[in-house]
């Protein structure tokens, strides 16, 4: 037994020690950089003959959210946008933000950094240069530089604090739809028991409220964005994000599956990666609907009562989202009744580990039709 143990520490503590090497170099970057630059970490690209300065000071774009909630989506759609750039998830930037919070929560730790001369603004400088080199490193230089790490929305006030111009999308969906998504494509988040939709949806509710906080607290620089109203009115959601982040409009937001590989990379490893490479379209609204057991749909109020707070139906099964745009039924009906065609790209861009998992539970026009009571 004790063996085990040791063994399941084993990649924890390895984490932790990799963590704490990065912090350490960071703040020693930091202290060089301050005596050498006049703005400290100043990070400058020159491509096609045009420079590009990064700092502190820029107005970042983070995006956040429970994973399954529209985040790839949404970062692939401001991917197409000639003046930005996000690119697949990076993963260690929300692991070594919650370290941080690890830190600052043991005031041992809190105490031991301080005597070691590592207070708080030296701490936040090394964490903002590290994120910095990840953000800009990580893909190609752009106007506008986008983070889409789903889970950073839990420290988005820290955030916000390292990076004062930095501009949040907080996207949410219905939390059955999200805990149904996670089930059935059978994605692995520290918590939730995949095998039990009740206490799925219970920590949904927790990471929701916690988030949703967050997003408060950053205040107007954070704008929560609903994942089913972007899938049904996409030119007037992208129009109110677009000018929210002051950029100006690109017809090419509405249109992310022709810049695949294009601007808009994809990762082999992210399981919603299958899913962006078709245009917008309602497959995944709510067909969530016929798979929650009964005695959890009855008691839904109680177990997620955030789903009330961001204006759901704890009630409704299925839900009424709203009438979709005309584009957006076309769109269906091709995704539908071109699957082969569908399958065949997914399989050109190596995509095809996720593909069907959740194919027998795609809905159709008709059937989104149907609950709406629309002929």
């Amino acid at each position: 037994m004790q063996i085990q143990k040791k063994i399941r520490a084993g990649p924890q503590k390895v984490i932790a020690a990799f963590c704490l090497v990065v912090i350490l170099y960071f703040v020693i970057q930091t202290f060089i950089l301050d005596t050498r630059q006049p703005r400290m970490h100043e990070k400058q690209y020159v491509v096609n003959n045009q420079t590009y300065n990064y700092n502190r000071q820029i107005p970042l774009i983070f995006i956040g959210g429970v994973p399954r909630s529209g985040t790839t989506l949404i970062r692939a759609m401001l991917d197409a946008h000639q003046d930005i750039r996000c690119g697949q998830e990076t993963r260690v930037i929300p692991r070594l933000l919650q370290m941080r919070a690890h830190w600052m929560k043991s005031e041992i730790e809190s105490k031991r950094l301080i005597e070691a001369g590592v207070g708080g603004e030296v701490l936040n400088s090394a964490i903002a240069a590290f994120m910095l080199e990840i953000i800009v490193k990580h893909g190609e230089p752009a106007p506008r530089l986008c983070n889409k790490d789903p889970l950073i929305m839990k420290m988005g006030s820290y955030v916000a604090d390292v990076f004062p111009e930095a501009k949040f999308i907080f996207m949410v969906r219905d939390g059955r739809a999200t805990v149904h998504s996670i089930i059935s494509r059978k994605v692995t988040i520290t918590g939730f028991d995949l095998s039990n939709y009740t206490q799925c949806m219970e920590k949904w509710n927790n990471i929701i409220d916690a988030m949703n906080t967050q997003c408060h607290e950053i205040g107007q620089k954070c704008l929560r964005v609903q994942y089913e109203q972007l899938v049904l009115h996409p030119r007037k959601v992208m129009s109110n994000i677009l000018q929210f982040l002051d950029v100006p409009w690109d017809e090419s937001v509405l249109h992310h599956e022709d810049f695949i590989n294009k601007g808009v990379k994809l990762s082999k490893l992210e399981r919603s990666s299958d899913q962006i490479i078709k245009p917008i379209n309602m497959g995944a609204l709510s067909k969530w609907a016929s798979y929650f057991p009964k005695n959890v749909l009855k008691e839904m109020a109680n177990i997620a009562p955030m789903l009330s707070v961001l204006g759901y139906d704890p009630f409704a099964n299925p839900p009424n989202y709203g009438k979709p745009d005309d584009e957006i039924v076309k769109n269906t009906q091709d995704v539908q009744g071109n699957k082969s065609r569908w399958k065949k790209r997914a399989k050109e861009l190596s995509l095809m580990k996720f593909y069907n998992l959740d194919d027998q539970t795609v809905e159709t026009v008709s059937s989104y039709s149907k609950s709406l009571r629309i002929e």
